[in-house]
């Protein structure tokens, strides 16, 4: 798994911080659709967020949404698109489908205070799996 330090310490166009556990930064770019069919509106609209917050989680800017929604071809990291597509299918699993985009933007003390948004935008998501599986295994916390 590549560390945050080992992103900033190497010469991409633009610093990414992982927006999802296991993601990587990377400097090339695939210019057409995911192969894993990866509809990047359709992620957008499952997980019930704005193209701004979209951009939040995915670490790209508003434009580059808009641009991926407008052609469906996105010139993202198609691994980084699965693991939020991986996220919203395991949130969807513990909550309802149509709640999540409320309560990423909704402070949470299971995050002293922070949003899940913020949490993952820091790049701490494992923080949001741990929780997703203490929630599924049924564990006291």
């Amino acid at each position: 798994m590549t560390t945050k330090s080992e992103v900033q310490g190497s010469k991409t166009k633009r610093k990414v911080p992982p927006a999802l556990k296991g993601a990587k930064s990377s400097t090339s770019q695939v210019s057409e659709a995911p192969s894993s069919g990866v509809s990047v509106r359709d992620l957008r609209g499952r997980l019930g967020l704005t193209q701004e917050l979209f951009a939040r989680v995915s670490g790209h800017s508003t434009r580059t949404i808009a641009e991926w929604e407008r052609t469906e071809k996105p010139a993202a990291s198609v691994q980084r698109l699965t693991e939020i597509q991986r996220l919203q299918r395991a949130l969807a699993g513990v909550m309802r489908a149509d709640f999540i985009g409320a309560w990423l933007e909704t402070p949470n003390e299971a995050f002293s205070g922070m949003k899940p948004i913020e949490v993952i935008e820091r790049g701490e998501v494992d923080r949001i799996w741990r929780m997703i599986y203490e929630l599924e295994s049924g564990a006291p916390t």
